[in-house]
């Protein structure tokens, strides 16, 4: 039991990893990375977020996030405001709605190549189990 276990773990993040690198190809020629889509995503979700909410968001440490806003404000596609005490809000800029766009366009085209091999039963059944791994023990 062990093995399989270790062996279905290793599958999961396998097709993670196959994922995210076709997913970084791919958005570098858009002149982005995952991880800036990826931030600019969760602060289009979340407008006016503080840097704590968009790092859980998008699986990062505060330190990571804060560095990554910072480099996403000097490239233009997002501002940093004053918020309520010391809290700084996030928001996209029209540069960072744009790419937002376009990195949606791409994942909707490397995520159907990801997933072709499987039936839309299959990736229905596949999110349901997802969700119950992110819903149970020791989630």
């Amino acid at each position: 039991m062990p093995d399989e276990l270790q062996v279905l773990g290793r599958a999961v993040k396998q097709a993670q990893y196959k994922q995210h690198r076709a997913l970084e190809v791919r958005l570098a020629a858009a002149g982005t990375t995952l991880a800036q889509w990826d931030a600019l995503r969760a602060i289009s979700r979340t407008p006016g977020s503080a840097a704590r909410a968009l790092a859980a968001a998008t699986f990062q440490s505060e330190q990571a996030f804060g560095t990554l806003a910072g480099r996403l404000a000097a490239l233009g596609l997002i501002e940093r405001r004053p918020g309520h005490g010391r809290r700084i809000e996030h928001h996209l800029t029209p540069a960072g709605e744009e790419t937002l766009t376009a990195g949606h366009r791409i994942a909707d085209e490397v995520l159907a190549t990801c997933y072709a091999a499987l039936s839309p039963t299959d990736r229905t059944t596949l999110l349901d189990l997802l969700g119950r791994i992110d819903s149970g023990p020791g989630a």
